[in-house]
Formats: structure tokens, C-alpha cells, sequence
């Protein structure tokens, strides 16, 4: 049965049905899947009900090499309240199972994700689709927005797309950590991840169009002074994230978005994040088989 799409957005988002992400995916299904994701860069699949980790799992290892491993270190916590390493945990709960407070350290960088971000710029081995499922929302949903990274490259003038067409930018989790209000890292956070370098320009690998790649974990352009590497980056954040380039989904339980993280940034919306639940789940495919 083919698949329905139907556009969310002028440019980026879909919601897709005649798919259910909670059995097996025929090769048909997912050939139509990924042409989907080509064109939309953000899939919205509802379910009735949450798919189970395994679920999760499943259909994300079907998209391409799966992350399997934590790939830093947050002090102090240690324990997991998902029993899975392939499932990276987005939610405000502790693993016994209580709402994070103020003060609370992981709580402080997860308030990070409320920044514009693609996930794991800040590795060598860049992240392509990411699969985020709704456990439990909270009063008001909560919302994600995602931003067109191929439209805001289209929509930039010939003097810029020249001038940053062979520029690098230096990624570090820690420094968008830190910039969204999170506490200074120690030491030994610094050096379980250390930055990555990633052009500011690519080609997309599967649609062939030309991309913009940036992330609040962008700290500068490699071999340009500082600040005057910031004032570029800003420039080009403000320009990508302009309301013309951006979808915003409303959450509800069940709901599952895959997003194609070499086409989009994203972010987290505010809301009473010490007073409501928000239990969401996110798998993340990478370019390739990640080994440490």
C-alpha cells in the first residue's frame, strides 16, 4: 500500500500515514519513506499509542547505522532510566523516576536543546536522521521547531554563498552547553567529547542540493579570528531561522518525528520544565558505524 504525504509547510514538514512504525517496514515502504524525507526533511507519524523501545530500535536501524553508545559524560549521572544505549533520553525525569529541579546539572544542559542545534555536529561522525518519539507531553505540547536548511542556503546572496563556500566551523557540545545557560563542564566532560570540524556548506547526500551546517554548537570558524567567526555564525543563524524557513510541530502521545539532520536545525520549546513531565525518546542514525 503506497504511503500518503501530506505537506505541512511550504518548504519542510509532512505528515505521513499508511505506515505503522510499530511492525516491520516492507523495503517498498521504506523506499517511499526515504523519499519523503528527501523532499519534506521532517516526517510526522502518528500513532495511538507510544512505540515501544524496541519498536523504536527496530525502524530506526532500518534508516541507516545507529548510534550505541553514550558519546560523552555528564557528572553525576550515571545511571539510565531508558535500559538502552541506542536510546537517547530528551525527557526532564530522573532514573528514579522524578521530575529534575532547578540546580540539577543535566537539567541545566538539556535547557541547551532550547537553542537552534543539529544533532551530533559536535562529532566526526555527523548525525543524518533522528527519530524522536512522545511518551508523555506536557500542558501545552511542549513544541520542536525545525528550519530549512536548504531554503535559507537557495535564499542567500551570490556574495555570501561565495564567501563561506570553503569555510570550516569548529562544533563543541560544551559551548552551546554553556551558551544555553548550563554550568561550566569540568574536565573530564571536556575530554569525553572534544570539538569536531565541519564544513559551513555541503552538498546533501541524497536530494544533491546545497545545505547550510550550523548548530548553536558551532564556537567558531576554523582559522578566523574569534569574534569575528561568531559575528559569521550569528549572521547566518539569524538569516536561517527566519519564519519563512521554519515548521513547528505540536506534539501529542504516540506521535513519532523523524528529522534528516544534514538538511534541518531544530529546538526545543520553553515550558514548566521542573513541574510538568516530558518523556520523549530520540534514536539517531549516523554516516556511518560509530566505533567510539
Amino acid at each position: 500500500m503506497s504511503l500518503t504525504v501530506a505537506p505541512l509547510h511550504p518548504l519542510l514538514g509532512a505528515e505521513i500515514s499508511g505506515i505503522d512504525l510499530r511492525r516491520r517496514i516492507e523495503n517498498s515502504e521504506l523506499a517511499e519513506f526515504i523519499q519523503a524525507m528527501d523532499e519534506h526533511a521532517v516526517c510526522v507519524v502518528r500513532h495511538e499509542t507510544p512505540l515501544t523501545n524496541e519498536q523504536h530500535i527496530t525502524f530506526s536501524m532500518a534508516l541507516g547505522p545507529i548510534e550505541r553508545r553514550s558519546v560523552l559524560k555528564i557528572a553525576g549521572a550515571d545511571a539510565m532510566r531508558i535500559p538502552h544505549h541506542e536510546i537517547i533520553d530528551q525527557s526532564n525525569i530522573s532514573a528514579d523516576d522524578k521530575i529534575f529541579q532547578d540546580g540539577d546539572r543535566t537539567l541545566g544542559f538539556k535547557r541547551a536543546n532550547r537553542l537552534w542545534h543539529t544533532d551530533m555536529s559536535f562529532h566526526p561522525v555527523r548525525a543524518t536522521y533522528s527519530a524522536l518519539s512522545a511518551h508523555e507531553v506536557p500542558p501545552g505540547g511542549a513544541d520542536t521547531e525545525f528550519t530549512d536548511m536548504r531554503a535559507a542556503y537557495d535564499a542567500l546572496p551570490q556574495e555570501t554563498k561565495k564567501r563561506i563556500s570553503t569555510l570550516s566551523a569548529e562544533h563543541s557540545y560544551w559551548y552551546s552547553r554553556v551558551k544555553g545557560g548550563g554550568p561550566e563542564p569540568t574536565a573530564e566532560e571536556r575530554n569525553s567529547r572534544p570539538p569536531a570540524q565541519h564544513k559551513l556548506v555541503h552538498v546533501h547526500p541524497t536530494s544533491n542540493r546545497r545545505a547550510l551546517y550550523l548548530a548553536s554548537h558551532a564556537s567558531h570558524i576554523v582559522g578566523w579570528p574569534v569574534q569575528e567567526g561568531r559575528n559569521l555564525l550569528e549572521e547566518l543563524m539569524e538569516h536561517a531561522t527566519q519564519p519563512q524557513f521554519v515548521f513547528r510541530h505540536r506534539w501529542r502521545v504516540g506521535d513519532v518525528v523523524i528529522w534528516d539532520n544534514l538538511a534541518t536545525m531544530h529546538r526545543a520549546t520553553p515550558f514548566e520544565d521542573t513541574r510538568h513531565r516530558r518523556d520523549m525518546r530520540r534514536t539517531t542514525c549516523r554516516e556511518r558505524e560509530v566505533l567510539n
